[in-house]
């Protein structure tokens, strides 16, 4: 099962409105969501945002608290975790982005921003493994991903799954963490097939 719980890029680039949402909702069908237990599925989780999408979330409710450069939502994903939205200045430009904190563990959301300053003030453009996997799932279908079942041998039930082609065999079911190099790189938007894998931070 996905048990992550270090801070994570999930998506590469910007995402539209459409795509912020669908990441809201990246977990659904977890079995761990069915359990009502997931808040390891989202704690540590962010991704760039645009700044209309930013200012659009920050009107939709009063937020659960306001600092110079963050605030939380009142609504909770799940235990106490909330969406907190960053607006950070990086390298002389101001971005803003969307992260998921546990708010039960204090400093959560001065650990995320200091994470994802340090991620993103890289001098080179790139994306380890784990980065290119999630950005995967994030970007692919619903009806193309979806979770380890009973057919599967019971230490890989509620592993996160997607469709792959595997030329005469056609499309096949495979866990998403033992996707081949060539398999990740087919499942990569173009732009982002060529870029550098860097060493995990």
């Amino acid at each position: 099962m996905h048990t992550l719980l270090t801070i994570r890029k999930v998506f590469e680039g910007v995402a539209t409105r459409h795509e912020m949402y669908r990441m809201f909702h990246r977990h659904r069908g977890d079995p761990a969501m069915a359990e009502g237990d997931a808040p390891h599925l989202f704690a540590g989780e962010w991704f760039e945002i645009a700044e209309c999408d930013h200012d659009y979330m920050l009107e939709i409710l009063p937020p659960l608290w306001m600092r110079a450069d963050m605030f939380a939502m009142r609504e909770f994903m799940t235990r106490g975790v909330t969406s907190i939205f960053f607006a950070l200045t990086i390298d002389g430009r101001l971005r803003w982005f969307h992260g998921y904190c546990d708010l039960s563990a204090p400093g959560s959301p001065e650990r995320m921003k200091a994470e994802i300053i340090e991620r993103e003030s890289r001098p080179v453009r790139a994306m380890t493994r784990d980065e290119r996997l999630e950005h995967i799932w994030s970007s692919t279908h619903d009806d193309y991903r979806g979770y380890a079942g009973e057919c599967w041998p019971a230490p890989m039930r509620g592993r996160r799954t997607v469709l792959v082609y595997a030329g005469q065999r056609g499309t096949v079911l495979k866990l998403l963490d033992d996707l081949t190099e060539a398999e990740i790189a087919a499942k990569l938007p173009v732009h982002l097939r060529h870029l550098p894998e860097t060493v995990a931070a």
